[in-house]
């Protein structure tokens, strides 16, 4: 995988919103934020807009993300928000001078769309971890700190509690993977994911149970949980349930999906749609160890 270069105080960041709408007041805490870290922000020209749910029209989004993606001064590209609409815009990017120039694109959600991309088709890395809709306070807190640290190239190990669920056991391997619903939603196009060999990171909000059960048994039929070297589960938040209780929890319908498998499984890690959302270099290889703790070394 190719590793774009780490960030220095001075450099610029560039800020899109490829997907839901925003507003400044929503952006301005991260702006400061970055700022205090010594980065100059350079803002989208239509990132306010706003078309329906969107930030503007596809066009507008679109040349946004171009627009960062050719700025060769532009050294990671934030994105401002998740929601939906980046799937809308993915195959009219021209990645060719992101290609002479690789840079961070950084964001999760509705974002995993870009990360898979990217992966799949040019073997960058790119940065899992929050965005300026969930920065409140220019005062940084882990999940902003850790966003930082992946970007300055500082070491990142982490290290949590352990689920009851979990499965003990090391390994290694790429890192890929993002939002559940975004992932099952990208099979069977050029974004798809080869999981062979690799870890997978899983998260979610806002789903129905028997849809995550209905994703995991497609994930597993079309063998993208037989080859992986471990998983990582994120935040499953605000789960959904029908009126006849489907009857499992989120973290037994997946634990059930990789059942028959020998491979690492650590859940409730601290990413996704949760207060502490921790970065993730997605396409780095990291070793993943389950005991009495988890513990994952980038």
């Amino acid at each position: 995988m190719i590793q774009p270069s780490y960030l220095r105080k001075g450099d610029k960041v560039g800020i899109v919103s490829p997907s839901r709408s925003i507003t400044f007041e929503e952006v301005h805490p991260c702006i400061r934020a970055l700022q205090k870290s010594g980065l100059e922000v350079v803002l989208g020209s239509h990132i306010f807009s706003r078309f329906n749910q969107y930030a503007g029209t596809d066009e507008y989004r679109r040349k946004d993300f171009q627009q960062m993606l050719d700025d060769d001064s532009i050294l990671a590209i934030l994105c401002s928000r998740g929601g939906y609409g980046l799937i809308r815009i993915i195959d009219k990017l021209d990645f060719t001078r992101f290609l002479l120039h690789p840079k961070w694109i950084v964001g999760y959600s509705d974002i995993t769309v870009v990360h898979a991309h990217i992966h799949e088709r040019f073997g960058i890395e790119t940065i899992h971890a929050t965005m300026p809709k969930n920065i409140l306070s220019d005062i940084p807190d882990d999940s902003f700190k850790s966003m930082i640290n992946a970007l300055f190239g500082f070491p990142l190990t982490y290290s949590c509690n352990r689920s009851p669920l979990s499965r003990n056991g090391s390994a290694e391997g790429i890192l890929v993977g993002g939002n559940l619903s975004i992932l099952y939603n990208l099979m069977g196009s050029v974004s798809e994911l080869n999981t062979d060999g690799k870890i997978l990171f899983l998260e979610d909000i806002d789903e129905y149970l028997y849809h995550i059960d209905r994703m995991m048994m497609n994930f597993k039929r079309a063998g993208k949980l037989s080859g992986l070297a471990g998983m990582i589960v994120g935040g499953m938040t605000k789960m959904n349930d029908n009126t006849v209780p489907f009857g499992k929890t989120t973290g037994e319908i997946i634990a059930e999906a990789v059942t028959e498998f020998k491979y690492p499984v650590c859940y409730d890690f601290p990413a996704g749609h949760v207060e502490r959302n921790l970065a993730l270099i997605l396409g780095r290889k990291v070793r993943l160890s389950v005991g009495k703790d988890v513990t994952i070394t980038f």
